[in-house]
């Protein structure tokens, strides 16, 4: 049984976020421990293939954009870690389906103000530049907590990896970078949580939970931009319904969409057929090339039994206010703290939220109270 001071569960932006804080005060008495193979969380990225590792566009199944504009503690961190940030392409007219019988309105399209920004490397950029300065012996993939035990003097973890095995963690403190939701449905809690807390977590819609992603990219330049158009659309047929520019300067044309069809019914439909239906409605918007991508990808979150739950597959208003953190008294008091993006007072589910939510728990610790 290894015993440490912190244990993070959980090693999406929040996670990495913490365990960067605890670095830069001089607390390395911690352990990070992520259920997936890979680090990111809900930040995860396609790659153009055939081209170097040095040169590949990656593009985001995950979270996009931030707004550095009000979103000021992300914008200083991605300065801070040397990422080279770019506006979102927003020049041209959009495109709206309505009816089938009619084709595609064109309108007069608009700008966000602030802008949008996105990451040159996607938002993985922003993991993995987390991850370098983090101490890897520290961190721990491929295990699922899934038992929580408040004992008198520390909270011991059980985590399972892929095979079944079980490992006991012992930490004095943790910090839960995982969806409230996520973790009232797969975490045993011993004693329970206070009921009301237990309700409001349960209560939490995970943000991109219920949502599926499409993406297309192209070998030749934007071609929609040579139409005077931005890349966006609505669509009232889909199965997208609501379509973006996605390209990379200075590499792929790309454009993404948020599939409309409902998670239950997506399961139903096979990936290969799915993806068919969006490139005919990418050409009945943008035109014959737009039918032809170089290489299409879908990212279904409601399959990702590291996001979603059963509850999250329907469809519910994203970005719902904060839960509570932790239990005002009990045994879980200030031994237990939830620091993923939905715990965000100001930007719940948002990249912004994961970096608040952080950064408030990360405070809480009484080390920082001294």
């Amino acid at each position: 049984m290894r015993t440490t001071r912190i244990a993070i569960v959980g090693a999406g932006l929040a996670g990495l976020y913490a365990a960067f804080l605890l670095e830069k005060s001089g607390i390395r008495d911690y352990l990070l421990l992520e259920a997936r193979d890979r680090l990111g969380g809900r930040i995860e990225s396609a790659s153009a293939s055939g081209t170097s590792p040095e040169t590949v566009d990656h593009f985001d199944l995950g979270p996009t954009w931030f707004w550095p504009g009000f979103q000021h503690r992300l914008g200083c961190l991605v300065e801070e870690l040397g990422l080279e940030r770019f506006a979102q392409f927003e020049t041209g007219d959009m495109l709206m389906e309505r009816s089938p019988d009619e084709p595609p309105t064109r309108l007069q399209g608009f700008a966000n103000s602030p802008p949008s920004m996105r990451l040159i490397g996607g938002m993985g950029a922003l993991a993995d530049a987390l991850h370098r300065r983090l101490d890897t012996a520290r961190i721990l993939t491929g295990q699922r907590v899934h038992h929580l035990r408040a004992t008198a003097s520390h909270i011991e973890l059980d985590s399972e990896d892929a095979s079944g095995r079980t490992m006991i963690q012992r930490a004095e403190r943790v910090l839960l970078a995982v969806p409230p939701r996520l973790a009232e449905d797969s975490i045993t809690f011993s004693p329970s949580l206070p009921r009301a807390l237990a309700r409001q977590w349960r209560g939490t819609p995970t943000w991109m939970a219920p949502h599926a992603k499409y993406i297309a990219l192209y070998d030749d330049q934007p071609f929609w931009r040579e139409q005077g158009l931005s890349g966006e659309a609505r669509s009232a047929l889909g199965p997208l319904g609501e379509i973006h520019d996605a390209s990379v300067p200075g590499g792929h044309a790309a454009l993404f969409g948020f599939l409309g069809v409902p998670a239950q019914t997506r399961k139903s439909v096979p990936d290969d057929q799915l993806r068919l239906h969006c490139r005919v409605q990418m050409a009945r918007l943008f035109g014959p090339r737009a039918a032809t991508p170089a290489v299409d990808f879908i990212k279904d979150w409601a399959q990702d039994s590291c996001t979603a739950t059963v509850a999250d597959r329907q469809p519910t208003a994203q970005h719902a206010a904060a839960p509570d953190a932790t239990a005002t008294t009990g045994p879980w008091h200030e031994r237990l703290t939830g620091i993923a993006s939905e715990w965000s007072p100001r930007f719940p589910g948002y990249l912004a939220g994961a970096i608040e939510a952080a950064d408030l728990g990360v405070q809480a610790l009484p080390e920082f109270r001294k």
